[in-house]
């Protein structure tokens, strides 16, 4: 059996390698070069280079690339967790392309219809289970109860990086800008899109409607919380050391953003996930 899963789990290729698992790589353009992420740029450089005035723009795997990598599993069960449906285009590829091979009933795409902190999880379960000796069914009827209590927000810092990932008309960006307003976006529970969770003066108190949210849903030691940052670790980790206050017995992580998330939420932007363990 082999797990497979994309970099919106932020994984590079050599992680994925040394934890037996398959990655199929997002990239991005920017400066009029395309580069796989984790492999050919890495967010500190990306981070560098838009900070030069570059704007990036980012794309899915190849599906020709998708098609080569399963046909290296013919025959072999195949667990595909791929990001979020609607927020990328990857999940259709992975479809496409193992529809694109005969006898494919073996090969299992999953939406997991989120990203980032609960993405890795899921994929991190995969693999401990598979480790375990669970069969490829029981595998994938865990993910899908897994599945079903996670929260993400998103908390962008830079409004033209929503606009032009078609989040924000160019008058609320513009206005937003102004105002020095903080959006608090959130992932739909169908993890199709980005919806306005709450609008907040200051970080601090889009961080407390992020803590409320998680309290009123129950979160406790049986969860994992992510921080995941654009280039700002000291932020993340004054973020962990809040929501450790509240949360005093659930596990916090912080995971630094690839560049493809690093394009649509901008850098400096600060992503707080949870789901249950």
């Amino acid at each position: 059996m082999k797990i497979m899963t994309d970099t919106s789990a932020l994984y590079s290729h050599k992680e994925g390698e040394a934890l037996g698992l398959e990655i199929l790589s997002l990239s991005v353009t920017i400066n009029n070069k395309t580069y796989k992420e984790f492999e050919e740029i890495q967010p500190e450089e990306f981070i560098e280079i838009i900070e030069q005035g570059h704007m990036p723009v980012s794309s899915q795997p190849p599906i020709g690339e998708t098609i080569e990598v399963l046909e290296k599993y013919e025959g072999e069960d195949v667990i595909i967790l791929n990001m979020a449906d609607g927020l990328s285009g990857t999940y259709q590829s992975t479809v496409s392309a193992r529809n694109s091979i005969d006898g494919n009933e073996h090969m299992h795409v999953i939406n997991t219809k989120t990203l980032c902190g609960p993405h890795r999880y899921l994929v991190n379960l995969a693999l401990s289970l598979k480790d375990k000796g669970c069969s490829t069914e029981e595998i994938i009827d865990i993910i899908y109860q897994k599945m079903e209590f996670t929260k993400s927000f998103l908390i962008p810092i830079d409004f033209k990086f929503l606009q032009k990932g078609g989040r924000l008309s160019p008058l609320a960006a513009k206005i937003g800008g102004m105002l020095k307003i903080i959006p608090v976006l959130e992932l739909t529970k169908d993890g199709r899109s980005l919806d306005k969770y709450t609008i907040k003066k200051t970080e601090k108190g889009a961080l407390k409607s992020v803590i409320k949210c998680f309290k009123e849903m129950g979160v406790n030691e049986t969860c994992l919380i992510s921080v995941t940052h654009a280039g700002v670790p000291a932020k993340a980790a004054y973020y962990k050391e809040i929501l450790q206050d509240s949360f005093p017995d659930t596990e916090i992580e912080i995971i630094e953003l690839s560049p493809v998330f690093i394009t649509h939420g901008g850098p400096g932007c600060i992503a707080i996930q949870m789901i249950g363990k």
